[in-house]
């Protein structure tokens, strides 16, 4: 992109006056009212999975090292959808796509990206309990103890939202060009970055620090976590024993698989490779239905969870008798 009409400002006094117009899916208006109902069902049975969830175990007295993480999971999600979908819904909404002030918008990047690495390192995290509880399973209440799992839980937090702080401003410090349209439904760091009058790769720099941080780092620690499964698993002669073991990984795989797909997809490759529709799809998948699926992998895979929310439903209904 050329910086032909580049806005020459100082992003620090101007922000608070500057908008963006989030275009939304205003390309397919005809199918606006469909895609505004679908939205919104798939927002409210999110909602209502990632709660019961993370109600479930919270309600319970005690609860292993997984569960305690499986409820943080479900906290970022809520937290996830409720930052993305209201006003993806009130593009859908408005022909002209919507709003968003230049604030507005780094607030939104800020905490998308923030929860999306915390949810990378729980991940990470995550993969570490069911390593202790597959390769020392005798020593699995000693090492996951409460106070590690706080701490962890904590460091996933702080380590992500350092990590979004730093990127966001270095995208919002760029000068942008006086075409403030995103072609997407909320402020996602390779749509704004394809507003930024330069054409060297030098802005791409913080994002790739970025995914290097909150994709790769995690990723390699759950791959290492998952080899020393691996082997542990081929130790064991028992068919029964292996298959009972390896059960107890299949949730965790398929969320990570799930989310590393879509991320490492959308973030990690160069802006000139950007395309707004297929990007605005993959997002779409990426907010929308892998958080929907979440609660469904858990409470289908999770004997545990299951239990809980039988639990949770009867006492809900000994209750309101």
């Amino acid at each position: 992109m050329s910086c032909e009409g580049c806005m020459e400002r100082d992003n620090v006094s101007t922000g608070a006056t500057m908008e963006f117009l989030l275009l939304g899916f205003s390309e397919l208006l005809h199918l606006r009212v469909l895609l505004f109902l679908i939205f919104l069902i798939v927002h409210l049975v999110t909602l209502a999975g990632n709660m019961m969830i993370f109600m479930a175990v919270v309600m319970e007295p005690s609860h292993p090292p997984m569960l305690f993480f499986l409820c943080q999971l479900s906290a970022i999600e809520l937290c996830y959808t409720l930052v993305i979908v209201p006003k993806a819904l009130v593009s859908l909404a408005v022909v002209d796509g919507s709003r968003i002030s230049f604030l507005g918008c780094a607030a939104q990047m800020q905490l998308f990206v923030a929860l999306g690495g915390a949810e990378c390192f729980l991940l990470a995290s995550m993969s570490y309990d069911r390593y202790v509880a597959v390769c020392q399973p005798l020593r699995y209440a000693a090492l996951m103890s409460r106070r590690l799992c706080l701490r962890l839980a904590l460091a996933c937090g702080l380590a992500a939202f350092a990590v979004a702080l730093a990127l966001t401003a270095a995208v919002f410090r760029l000068p942008f060009c006086h075409s403030r349209r995103i072609n997407h439904f909320f402020c996602d760091v390779p749509a704004v970055l394809h507003l930024a009058c330069t054409q060297s790769y030098t802005p791409e720099l913080p994002l790739l620090a970025a995914c290097v941080l909150l994709l790769l780092l995690p990723f390699l620690l759950i791959l290492a976590s998952y080899v020393c499964i691996a082997v542990a698993l081929l130790r064991i002669t028992s068919p029964v024993g292996r298959g009972k073991a390896f059960s107890t990984c299949i949730s965790h795989l398929a969320i990570t698989l799930l989310h590393y797909g879509c991320a490492t997809f959308i973030y990690i490759r160069p802006k000139s490779s950007y395309l707004p529709a297929r990007d605005k799809v993959v997002s779409l998948v990426y907010t929308n239905i892998t958080p929907l699926m979440y609660p469904l992998i858990y409470s289908l895979r999770n004997k545990e969870i299951r239990g809980m929310l039988r639990r949770m439903l009867r006492r809900n209904s000994s209750g309101e008798l």
